[in-house]
């Protein structure tokens, strides 16, 4: 198993790496609809859509729409609306619990998030436009905060951050993950190599205090990203969102934190 994940990792590395090394947008935003295509698929699977393939169609084709006209990332609407999706509607889910799937209000749910889900694939479109750094500075501090849960989780773990929806993750865990975070972004003020980074240009604009409360407003998001899609996996009785990456299940399984991170990251820099 081990195995089987680590070549997987490789593999989409190298893939991206060579997207990347080529400069080409294009290419990037080719790969960035792949996965947004992926991820869609397995999120109509997951409310229990009976045409997932027909609904995926018309999810990507908004997003292409939305890209070739350009007007993704001309405006805050987007983004905005999406952080909206996550504080009013998605967020309290995880405390009010889902509805059936087979109900309307699953089908609406479903559209939401289908909103959130395009909302942050086109966010790292914006943020890859701005720089690769800026892009990368993002998604490391939602990764960083991943690694530090899991190891702050295994060696403190005691109080149990949502039992019901993923008891392995503990308030301990949460905690220790914000705390290498808050650490991870104090650093990169050190390094000159690292200015054009969304820490440091937090820090630059609303001081050691404005970024630690944003930094910390992120790992909240991610965590609680992290958790809908679990509470979504319980519901439908899935113990991946797919087994299209071998070793680590789906998409959704490895960029759920980003989905309400990235849309978030965006806004706060247009007001950088």
């Amino acid at each position: 198993m081990l195995r089987t994940r680590i070549i997987t990792a490789v593999v989409l590395l190298i893939v991206l790496l060579a997207i990347l090394s080529s400069g080409s947008w294009l290419a990037f935003a080719t790969l960035t609809a792949v996965f947004f295509a992926v991820a869609s698929w397995e999120c109509l699977r997951l409310f229990g859509n009976k045409s997932p393939v027909a609904g995926t169609v018309i999810w990507v084709a908004a997003f292409v729409w939305l890209v070739y006209s350009g007007s993704f990332n001309q405006n805050m609407l987007l983004p905005g609306l999406c952080v909206a999706i996550w504080a009013l509607r998605l967020t309290p889910s995880l405390a009010l619990g889902l509805p059936p799937q087979e109900s309307v209000s699953n089908k609406l749910l479903a559209g939401i998030y289908g909103i959130a889900l395009l909302g942050a694939f086109l966010a790292i479109l914006v943020l890859f436009e701005r720089s690769v750094l800026y892009m990368f500075s993002v998604m490391t501090l939602v990764w960083i905060a991943d690694v530090g849960a899991y190891f702050s989780g295994k060696a403190f773990g005691k109080r149990k951050l949502a039992p019901s929806i993923s008891p392995g993750k503990s308030w301990e865990g949460a905690i220790g993950g914000a705390l290498l975070v808050v650490l991870a972004g104090c650093i990169s003020l050190a390094l000159p190599a690292l200015q054009d980074t969304f820490a440091v240009q937090l820090h630059q604009k609303w001081g050691l205090i404005g970024m630690v409360v944003i930094l910390l407003v992120v790992v909240a998001a991610s965590v609680v990203g992290d958790l809908f899609e679990s509470q979504l996996k319980r519901r439908a009785g899935m113990k991946d969102s797919s087994n299209l990456l071998p070793g680590h299940g789906g998409v959704l399984d490895r960029l759920d934190a980003l989905i309400p991170t990235v849309p978030l990251a965006v806004l706060v820099s247009y007001w950088l």
